[in-house]
């Protein structure tokens, strides 16, 4: 594992370095608007596999991904006015949501596991939105931890459980400590009624108050 701190000084620098190693198919440890992340490009099929590896994952267990905009994600999966509508309010934050992926998907079922559909999001960090601007592509964004081991913003933590394993990630860039925070909250879309599968970081009652 290569790793480079950032700052705001070498911000744009190691942008670029993610860039080039998510274009080469690796899979980077990145700090995210709630904890650290493993990220790579989530068209790249071989680099997904990799991520499964490297987290010790079920492939029956699904990816969620992050996504530049709106437009992008109509591109994937099947979106209504209203949902549009909820989506402009709550992103960029900390919500995923589940949509019905469409048949034309372009993304490799690997991600989906046995699932029709994708979780979807639109972090609020400068950081991620870079990559995924500049990219122009989806991205992964599952958390860095080892299945059934602890996702955690403490970047230590998440480095000592992938010391010595056969399959790590390939670049790390360490923001230190960021601010403790829960995983996002996770809300499915795909039925008429709106369905709250996990109260994490943004959960907050306006979030029901915009869902009904």
């Amino acid at each position: 594992m290569i790793i480079l701190k950032i700052s705001s000084k070498n911000f744009n620098k190691v942008i670029e370095r993610a860039i080039k190693s998510i274009k080469k198919g690796e899979v980077i440890i990145c700090p995210t608007d709630t904890i650290y992340g493993l990220v790579a490009d989530a068209r790249n099929k071989e680099a997904v596999k990799k991520i499964f590896r490297i987290k010790k994952r079920k492939s029956q267990k699904a990816i969620p991904i992050f996504v530049k905009d709106v437009k992008m994600v109509k591109k994937l999966v099947q979106v209504n006015k209203n949902q549009e509508k909820f989506l402009n309010k709550i992103w960029p934050g900390a919500v995923t949501v589940i949509l019905k992926r469409k048949k034309d998907c372009e993304l490799p079922k690997i991600l989906f596991g046995r699932e029709k559909t994708i979780g979807l999001r639109i972090p609020k960090y400068k950081l991620v939105n870079a990559l995924v601007k500049k990219l122009n592509r989806s991205l992964t964004g599952t958390s860095a931890n080892i299945s059934g081991k602890e996702d955690s913003s403490e970047i230590e933590k998440i480095l000592g459980q992938f010391k010595n394993q056969k399959f790590q990630p390939d670049l790390v860039i360490d923001a230190g400590n960021l601010k403790k925070s829960k995983p996002s909250t996770i809300i499915d879309l795909t039925e008429n009624l709106p369905k709250i599968l996990r109260k994490g970081e943004n959960f907050k009652i306006e979030l029901l108050k915009i869902l009904r």
